[in-house]
């Protein structure tokens, strides 16, 4: 590892040069990873195999302790809050169905499936009936005229029952 301290100027700090290799040792990261610190501006690099090793460090550390506090980078930081602002809206949304639930405002699917499905076997059982209650209440109708009008019915009932529209 080699390191080497520029004399300062006038009122300038000295700043340490250390090569990439010591840089790696130091910090215990590949060349690729010291490569993408660069990349993405972590890592200060002054020329041919020289770093500079107080900046370098001192925002890898930054960097370190960012991620290590939930925190990370903007866009980690942008994603954990998406994050729990979609769990605060899902939480208050199952909230609201339990609320309205609990008002009786919201019923089960399978309790109103099993509601219409009731109401539609009444309804299909009095719709059958109405050619036997028109005979009895209708003397002068025929057994044609009865059995014409069941077949209509049925008709109609099949295919309500197969998604047709009866016109």
């Amino acid at each position: 590892m080699r390191i080497v301290t520029e004399l300062p100027l006038e009122g300038d700090a000295p700043v340490h040069r250390i090569d990439g290799a010591g840089l790696c040792k130091l910090l215990a990261i590949s060349p690729a990873m010291l490569t993408e610190l660069k990349h993405r501006g972590l890592a200060v690099h002054h020329g041919r195999d020289a770093w500079n090793l107080e900046e370098t460090v001192r925002a890898y550390v930054t960097h370190l302790r960012g991620i290590a506090s939930g925190r990370g980078g903007e866009e980690q930081a942008l994603n954990l809050t998406a994050e729990r602002a979609r769990l605060a809206k899902e939480q208050a949304d199952a909230q609201a169905i339990k609320n309205a639930a609990l008002r009786g405002d919201l019923v089960a699917a399978v309790e109103v499936e099993r509601a219409w499905a009731d109401a539609l076997r009444g309804l299909r059982s009095r719709l059958l009936a109405v050619p036997s209650r028109v005979r009895a209440a209708q003397g002068h109708l025929t057994a044609a005229d009865i059995e014409a009008m069941d077949r209509e019915i049925r008709a109609t009932l099949t295919d309500l029952g197969n998604g047709h529209d009866s016109d």
